[in-house]
């Protein structure tokens, strides 16, 4: 009789257990994060989203993945495009560009973040910053 109650608080503990690990794990399920915190909330990571979209003036697909055969949304988590990879080189040179010469002490990604320099900085609603370059000098 001992050993059976024994067990069965055995097994409530490590059922209590598992449940409380279960609890503390983040509610995303994004894949395949490099840059950005893993444990960004969805709200969160659709306005960086949404961010690049306005400063880059494109759509999802331009560095993400279209669907695969049978799903209705783009591949998210798919390093196909390398437009991709691209934004998160451009990700984290804005964020040493910020934390060398602003003082910053946030990045893309944190909550509420303070950027002094951002996406729309060089691109101004455009996929690829155009660099003017100055014209010579007419001689007189």
């Amino acid at each position: 009789m001992k050993l059976s109650k024994r067990i069965s608080v055995l097994f409530v503990l490590s059922a209590l257990v598992f449940f409380g690990v279960a609890a503390t794990k983040p509610e995303n399920n994004f894949k395949n994060l490099k840059v950005l915190p893993k444990d960004i909330s969805h709200e969160e990571l659709g306005k960086i989203m949404h961010d690049f979209n306005f400063a880059l003036g494109v759509k999802c697909n331009f560095c993400h993945a279209g669907p695969k055969q049978g799903e209705e949304h783009s591949d998210f988590s798919s390093d196909e495009k390398p437009e991709k990879s691209i934004a998160r080189s451009m990700m984290k040179m804005t964020n040493k560009i910020n934390k060398k010469f602003f003082h910053g002490k946030s990045k893309i990604g944190d909550a509420n973040a303070v950027i002094a320099v951002n996406c729309a900085t060089c691109h101004h609603g455009a996929p690829h910053p155009e660099i003017e370059q100055p014209k010579p000098e007419e001689e007189k």
